[in-house]
């Protein structure tokens, strides 16, 4: 059994409402349900699991998957994904075609693995979790209202230009770091989405996750690294500092935004807790 679970508000509302027919053609017996409500994908998901559904496909954004995963995580029931958000971090990183037709044509054809997960206190992520300018920027983008493009990039800007880094301090492996990054990245995915890769070593089956620290470095210095971002391998003048852990500390010295696949958050002044959990969910890729 499958079960697609649908984000009307995802993508171009025109798609939303042929995506049914869409996907009877290639899941004829498949059951298909909308969201309704922040949540519901995770309620649905983890009821499909319950009853044994062989496959939860998701389509959304990066927030409707992650809210679909904790649903699925310790279950043998199946993710997938058809891409319907904006980054697409996480479906990239499976190897999914962002047309949709594609997109089921690849699932009619794909093999279950075993995908690591991340964890930010008690609260799931499967692509990346961070602190810092990122994180401030989805802060002003979901308090914006206005989705789209254009206006992640002009509150993107207006935040990298006023943006001051914080003092933290982290503890990995039993030692203690100070450090006052630009942004503190725990990635589980290689990138954020857009096939901008802020940890191009990265991957969902190792078993840690990638923490990289963005450097405070010169703004000049920034901008020539920046079109590295979308390169695996050559990064001239690249600003980060990388590291492969299984679990983190990171201690503010009071509130703090931070995002878990790109959806912000803001801590009471707590500490941080990151940890990996290996093979804790199984994800549908193409063959």
């Amino acid at each position: 059994m499958t079960l697609f679970i649908v984000n009307p508000k995802s993508g171009a509302k025109k798609d939303a409402a042929d995506l049914p027919l869409l996907i009877k053609k290639y899941f004829p017996q498949a059951e298909i349900i909308f969201t309704e409500r922040a949540g519901h994908a995770r309620e649905l998901a983890a009821a499909a699991a319950q009853k044994n559904y062989q496959k939860v496909i998701v389509c959304g954004g990066d927030g409707t998957i992650n809210e679909a995963a904790r649903g699925l995580v310790h279950t043998k029931t199946a993710l997938g994904v058809i891409p319907r958000g904006s980054g697409n971090g996480f479906a990239r990183e499976l190897g999914m075609s962002l047309d949709n037709e594609t997109a089921l044509k690849q699932l009619q054809n794909s093999a279950a693995i075993n995908c690591d997960a991340g964890q930010v206190n008690d609260e799931l992520f499967i692509n990346v979790a961070g602190i810092g300018i990122e994180a401030e920027i989805a802060h002003a983008f979901a308090a914006h209202g206005t989705r789209g493009r254009l206006p992640y990039f002009w509150l993107g800007l207006k935040t990298i230009l006023s943006y001051k880094p914080r003092k933290i301090k982290i503890i990995t492996g039993g030692a203690e770091t100070e450090a006052a990054p630009l942004t503190l990245v725990f990635a589980n995915g290689s990138q954020y989405g857009t096939n901008f890769k802020i940890a191009p070593k990265a991957s969902l089956t190792d078993g840690l996750l990638d923490m990289v620290q963005v450097l405070n470095k010169s703004l000049i210095r920034l901008v020539f690294a920046l079109p590295a971002f979308f390169n695996s391998d050559f990064r001239p003048f690249d600003p980060t500092s990388v590291a492969k852990v299984k679990e983190a500390r990171v201690i503010t010295d009071g509130p703090v935004f931070y995002h878990i696949d790109g959806e912000p958050k803001q801590t009471n002044g707590e500490d941080l807790q990151i940890k990996i959990l290996p093979a804790v969910l199984k994800v549908l890729i193409p063959k």
